[in-house]
């Protein structure tokens, strides 16, 4: 990362051979190179690489500079703990209580990209349409966060709405493309908000902060076959219009 000409972390007490803690691709690299990774080595972040990456997302933009987002990262006992938890919830029929409803009401072009979606992964993970079983272990496999090793809770003040929860959301890209620079991966969980009051106990979260989604990330494992899933994007043309009278 240049900062007035300098990779970050020169004369910032970094060890020059430390390579964890240099990034191994540039901006425009790193957009191209983000997917939603599904699979994730046994292999911990350093604390180090963490640090880089959060320190990093920092800078992202928002409102008047408030910085909304609040994050609790979960890793070792305390990720396996949660997953325990989360993943006998969803066996057991537990309902979900999210803070924030879920409206994703797709229709006409969305409705197909949708499903474009789901058939580009499920196929790669051989799972056919009339596959209960395999589709319902799909869906548990997000509460193992997909074995990362890193699980991050992303939630804001109750008192903000949509319009600062979009600054959240840039917050979340931003980090994930620095993760991305730095030879890691994740994937974006809306799932992570079902069970909240989980999340507030662990962390014991005092003031009121909801809960929005989750973020598993790591090192990716290229023997998933649900890693090998790509997914198009339509030309500009079907998005964005552009006028100068």
């Amino acid at each position: 990362m240049a900062v007035d000409g300098q990779l970050k972390g020169e004369g910032e007490g970094v060890a020059e051979n430390d390579s964890e803690t240099r990034p191994k691709l540039d901006l425009i690299d790193a957009i191209y190179a983000r997917r939603s990774v599904r699979g994730f080595l046994d292999k911990p972040v350093p604390d180090s690489v963490l640090q880089e990456i959060f320190t990093i997302a920092q800078q992202a933009p928002s409102n008047c500079n408030v910085q909304p987002w609040k994050v609790y990262v979960a890793s070792g006992e305390l990720k396996d703990r949660l997953r325990q938890q989360m993943v006998e919830n969803t066996r057991n029929g537990v309902p979900a209580n999210p803070d924030y409803e879920y409206r994703g009401d797709f229709k006409d072009e969305y409705r197909k990209r949708q499903v474009d979606c789901a058939v580009a992964l499920y196929s790669k993970m051989g799972i056919e349409r009339d596959d209960r079983e395999g589709r319902q272990r799909a869906v548990l496999r997000n509460f193992e966060f997909f074995d990362a090793p890193h699980i991050a809770f992303v939630g804001m003040n109750p008192n903000f709405g949509t319009t600062v929860a979009i600054d959240v959301g840039m917050w979340a890209q931003t980090l994930m493309l620095t993760m991305v620079a730095y030879g890691l991966h994740s994937c974006p969980m809306g799932t992570m908000r079902n069970y909240p009051d989980l999340v507030r106990e662990v962390f014991d979260i005092q003031d009121g902060t909801k809960i929005l989604f989750g973020i598993s990330f790591g090192y990716e494992d290229k023997a998933v076959p649900a890693n090998a899933t790509r997914t198009t994007r339509d030309p500009i043309t079907s998005n964005i219009v552009f006028r100068s009278s």
